[in-house]
């Protein structure tokens, strides 16, 4: 796909309705050649469009994701994946299906604390390098703090496929969450339950006071 298309998908992703002068501007590219990558994204199921009533006059027509396009994923790779995870959680216990996922959380936690010594960076420090870290899993992510708590925000879904027919998959970035930012993490919106994007909230505490926190817990 070409640097302009990606680029395209990205904006659509983070603002998930856009206008053609919409895509244009945060582009950098005329409308006219937006136009022509949208009719090649929409030929190929990525993107679809409908008319939005916005103020007086005439509806304005917006662009959003598919379902195909929140994943990248190859069929035959992702029927393969759901029928070994299908195999699993027929030969597990619930519990113990749920800790796989945690487990790999958690691992890439410990990876990354192999390469980089993180546990000496402030709060915002590891925000920031989460974003990055979940980037590379292919999340578009961003957070900010409101108050006395920081809402980290996942506007795509790399997992949206299996999530589909496992949602369990979740546990594996809401873990690595948790385990970076050495605080809990909870969820209140899910792409999967039909919302926008996935939003984690974690409280903006000193991490001075982490032990405290968690032999509470």
């Amino acid at each position: 796909m070409s640097n302009t298309r990606d680029r395209i998908l990205k904006t659509i992703v983070s603002r998930q309705r856009c206008t053609i002068n919409e895509l244009a501007e945060a582009v950098g590219i005329n409308p006219i050649s937006v136009r022509h990558h949208i009719v090649k994204l929409q030929a190929e199921g990525v993107v679809d469009s409908d008319e939005e009533r916005h103020g007086v006059g005439r509806p304005r027509r917006v662009y959003f994701l598919t379902e195909d396009g929140q994943e990248h994923f190859p069929t035959r790779y992702l029927r393969l994946t759901n029928r070994l995870l299908d195999r699993l959680k027929d030969s597990l216990s619930d519990d113990t299906f749920d800790a796989l996922f945690s487990k790999m959380g958690e691992e890439m936690a410990e990876d990354l604390a192999s390469e980089l010594d993180w546990q000496s960076l402030s709060m915002e420090d590891r925000l920031d390098l989460l974003k990055e870290v979940l980037q590379e899993e292919g999340f578009i992510v961003e957070w900010q703090r409101k108050g006395d708590d920081y809402y980290i925000k996942e506007l795509n879904c790399p997992y949206y496929q299996i999530g589909q027919n496992h949602p369990e998959i979740c546990t594996v970035d809401q873990t690595l969450i948790s385990k970076v930012l050495s605080v809990p993490a909870k969820k209140i919106r899910c792409i999967l339950d039909g919302d926008s994007h996935c939003t984690y909230v974690v409280p903006a505490i000193p991490l001075s006071n982490v032990e405290v926190l968690e032999s509470m817990a």
